[in-house]
Formats: structure tokens, C-alpha cells, sequence
């Protein structure tokens, strides 16, 4: 497959490794220093689009591409919103039958694995009242969004599992889950140096504690489920997720 990076920075790097050590080819590298080579993108030349960029830029990046009919993976998070938007683009009859967008908060399988594994804890931990739940999120001093998109995955699949929880919180780093709703998961978000990502809920009562933990050492997983997710889409019209390429459904 021909494969344009959109967003060429560590991410970008290890995306670009692994698809040519996958017989890809890399059609376009594009970073904030060479952003009207955008432009030079068509169906004619690049396959798939891989995007890693900013809250800020994906979504015109993204409705770039796909109205150019070429297919979007996106890795981009904190545009919750307008990702909306884009769903609607890509399954609007006018538009169903060129283009295919698929989006994940977190390419890694692993993570995808502690998602399905945190679904199935929520429901056996609704029947217990005397626990309550958090999520602590731990990434990179040069993440911009905060809580991460995965953590904003992990708490809505534990609300949908989970009926002593109505929504999530962001809990400021001078603040404690005392100072969010009861009804809120709270979501406690650091930034450490050199930190891949780390994710953790918290079951905890007055005499104990339940946590499960993913743990990312490097990108290469996230990498390589992003280039799987590209693989995936050859040939597919449609809006797709992690849960259509591990057929979890």
C-alpha cells in the first residue's frame, strides 16, 4: 500500500518503520514544516492516510483526505466533537461509497484487551456499593490533552457496564476524588518525562482494592496497530474502530 504520513513526528517515525518493514510504501511525510505538501495528496497516489497530529488540526486534516476519497486512520485525540462530524461525512450516501475513516483513542492491542477486560470488571463491581471507582492516566510531559483520549475510552466503557456511575471528571492535580460528583468517575491525569502510557482503574472499599494497569514501554505497539488498522481498511467503505479490526463484536 502506498501510505502518506500526516503528522511526522515520534509517532509518525515509528508508524514509517514498521510499515516498510512491512513492504509499504511511504508516499508523503508531512510535519509542520512542509504542511502545503498536503495539497499534493489524491486517491491516484496515496492509499491510506495515517494521521497523528494535534486536537487542532485533525479534523480539517481528516475531512481533507476523506473528501479527496482517500481513507483515513486517525490517531488523533481531544476533537471528540467534530470527530462526530466526520463520521457523518464518511456514511452519507453521497460519500458511503469512496471513503472509509477508521479512528482509535489507542492503536496498541494490549490496551484494546484491558478495555474488553475493564468492561467485563464493571459489571461484576456495580454489585458491590461499598467500592468505588477511579482511573488514573499517567503520559508524556508533551501530551496536550488531558485526560488522554484512551482514559476518556476506558471510563465511557465502564459506564456502559457500570449503573453507580453516570458520567467522568476530570480531577485537577491540587484536587481529590472528593471534590467531583458522586455520580462521577474521576479521572486523575499526570505528566511525567518519557512516560509511553499508562492506565489504571481502581475498585476500593474501607478494608481493600481491586486495580488493573495496562503499561506501554514503547510506541511500537501503538505503531503497529496503526498500520493494521491501515491494512484493514483496503478495499472497506465505511466508519471502522478497534473493535471491527480484533472482531470484538
Amino acid at each position: 500500500m502506498k501510505i502518506a504520513l500526516l503528522g511526522y513526528g515520534k509517532m509518525g517515525k515509528e508508524i514509517e518503520k514498521i510499515a516498510l518493514q512491512k513492504g509499504h510504501s511511504i508516499s508523503f511525510r508531512i510535519d509542520r514544516n512542509n504542511k502545503e505538501e498536503l495539497q499534493k495528496f489524491s486517491s491516484q497516489n496515496t492509499d491510506v492516510v495515517i494521521e497523528f497530529t494535534s486536537p487542532e488540526s485533525a479534523f480539517e486534516n481528516v475531512k481533507f483526505c476523506l473528501e479527496k476519497g482517500i481513507a483515513v486512520v486517525c490517531g488523533s485525540t481531544g476533537w471528540n466533537e467534530q470527530k462526530k462530524e466526520i463520521e457523518k461525512l464518511v456514511l452519507d450516501k453521497a460519500n458511503s461509497e469512496k471513503t472509509a475513516f477508521f479512528w482509535a483513542s489507542n492503536f496498541s492491542i494490549g490496551v484494546n484487551l484491558f478495555l474488553e477486560i475493564n468492561a467485563f470488571a464493571a459489571k461484576l463491581m456495580q454489585n458491590y456499593a461499598d467500592y468505588d471507582t477511579e482511573i488514573l492516566e499517567i503520559h508524556h510531559t508533551e501530551k496536550k490533552d488531558a485526560p488522554s483520549g484512551t482514559a476518556i475510552t476506558l471510563a465511557e466503557t465502564i459506564l456502559e457496564n457500570y449503573n453507580l456511575k453516570q458520567d467522568w471528571q476530570l480531577v485537577e492535580k491540587n484536587d481529590n476524588k472528593h471534590s467531583t460528583n458522586a455520580t462521577s468517575i474521576p479521572i486523575f491525569a499526570e505528566r511525567e518525562e518519557d512516560v509511553k502510557g499508562t492506565h489504571t482503574t481502581t475498585y476500593s472499599s474501607t478494608v481493600d482494592e481491586v486495580s488493573i494497569t495496562h503499561k506501554a514501554y514503547s510506541r511500537e505497539g501503538f505503531a503497529k496497530g496503526a498500520v493494521l488498522a491501515a491494512e484493514f481498511l483496503k478495499d472497506k467503505k465505511g466508519v471502522f474502530g478497534m473493535k471491527d479490526l480484533l472482531k470484538m463484536d
